[in-house]
């Protein structure tokens, strides 16, 4: 990875757009860092301070931000209401038939769904930055804070419409920012950006682990911690990059005089055709009952059940469930994203089969019976790799942002890989000799 990067930097082009991205990272952090109007910015670190904010309510969305969310900063939605937008209208476009058109017609179609998922993505930053300026108002953002309440001093719906329309604001400049990464630097734009503000996090989780361990003024501790992420890291690389190759022929087909076809290849079915989709659903469904608990205010008899048993992330029910809806998500999204009979019409429509099984039906069941095959391992090994942050909990007493968890790895290995390779890739159209040797 450090030879690509070395390469990348000897190249004119791809130095410029390694160097461009480099500055919208910078402006990206920076914005994390500068707080909303119309927020007490003492009474805010008082409270990040005393309270337990690792986990929580908001504490995926918190990682996502780079922790500006509980910073209440311009930034504080971060990339979060982009990415529930995607999800969102991928979701649709297999329910919706206008969506799935405009998804087959190309690079058109492709155009015009992007620009839906900026509109949604706007009304989406819109409801989550009133919910989050409603929560910070009442004291619900940090529990335990004795100034909580005094967070937004100025109450009044004025200054509510100033907070709520300047995170609006950040997230579509967040949103543009990524955009300009995505043309103008070195690709993935989005992507890089939930990178960064996941790794910001890291260096202050392990010092923390440091600051709490007992053995040897914590260093045997935070060693452990590098040595288990190390592993972690190597797992998920290996996993990530396993796939079953089902192996296609093309036949040959005479067009006037020229042959066309004869050709082999295969299709790629990822051991984890889901990525970190299912670990976000999951995450989100178990902070449902949470969130009506806390805006009710309710003490009655399944108000105490929701906190002890879901609420409570080492509860022996909360993790069982938590492992079960990843499964679940696994095997729903790998169904919604990946059509075998729509495969197998495309392979059929241009004289592609599968050696030993039948153009047409058969060779959709027999994609489907693979895929099932691949998905049980590859949804175990997501729903094992997000409780490792439990582990954490009950081994070193970190929190729930816990550096090496399963959300924040997934994602960190998968861009990393994927922002390689697209590197690698320009180094080979720019170095590719061809025929001169």
């Amino acid at each position: 990875m450090l030879t690509a990067f070395a390469r990348a930097f000897k190249t004119p082009d791809l130095r410029k757009k390694l160097l461009f991205t480099l500055g919208i990272i910078v402006l990206f952090r920076l914005g994390s860092h500068i707080p909303v109007p119309g927020v007490s910015y003492e009474n805010v670190q008082i409270c990040v301070k005393q309270a337990e904010t690792g986990g929580g309510l908001f504490g995926l969305v918190n990682m996502f931000s780079g922790g500006a969310l509980l910073q209440i900063t311009i930034f504080a939605l971060g990339i979060m209401p982009y990415i529930t937008a995607s999800i969102i209208l991928q979701l649709l476009t297999v329910v919706i038939p206008k969506l799935e058109a405009l998804k087959k017609e190309g690079q058109s179609g492709t155009a015009k769904i992007t620009q839906y998922t900026r509109y949604l993505t706007v009304a989406l930053a819109v409801l989550q930055g009133t919910g989050l300026v409603a929560t910070a108002k009442t004291g619900s953002l940090f529990q335990g804070c004795a100034v909580a309440n005094q967070i937004v001093p100025d109450r009044s719906i004025f200054n509510t419409v100033v907070m709520v329309v300047t995170m609006t604001a950040g997230t579509c400049l967040v949103m543009w920012l990524g955009e300009l990464i995505t043309d103008r630097g070195i690709g993935n734009g989005m992507s890089i950006l939930m990178f960064i503000s996941i790794a910001a996090g890291f260096v202050g989780a392990l010092w923390t682990i440091k600051e709490q361990g007992k053995i040897a003024d914590g260093w045997v501790e935070f060693a452990v911690v590098i040595l288990v992420g190390l592993a972690m890291v190597a797992l998920v690389v290996f996993v990530e990059q396993a796939q079953r190759r089902i192996p296609v022929q093309y036949a040959k087909r005479m067009i006037g005089r020229r042959a066309y076809g004869g050709t082999s290849t295969y299709i790629p079915l990822k051991v984890n055709q889901a990525g970190v989709i299912p670990v976000i659903f999951a995450s989100s469904l178990l902070y449902i009952p949470a969130l009506i608990v806390q805006f009710s205010g309710s003490t009655a008899p399944w108000a105490a059940w929701v906190q002890r048993h879901l609420a409570n992330p080492d509860a022996t029910f909360h993790i069982a469930l938590y492992f079960l809806l990843i499964v679940f998500f696994a095997f729903f999204y790998v169904a919604i994203s990946f059509n075998p009979e729509e495969v197998a019409d495309n392979m059929k429509k241009y004289g592609g089969f599968i050696p030993g099984i039948r153009a047409g039906r058969p060779t959709a069941e027999y994609l489907s019976y693979v895929l099932n095959r691949i998905t049980w391992p590859g949804s175990l090994y997501l729903g094992l790799i997000a409780l490792v942050p439990t582990v954490a909990l009950a081994g070193f007493g970190a929190n729930q942002n816990f550096p090496f968890g399963g959300t924040s790895i997934l994602i960190i290995v998968g861009v990393g890989l994927e922002t390689v390779k697209q590197i690698e890739s320009q180094l080979q159209q720019r170095n590719y000799e061809g025929f001169l040797r």
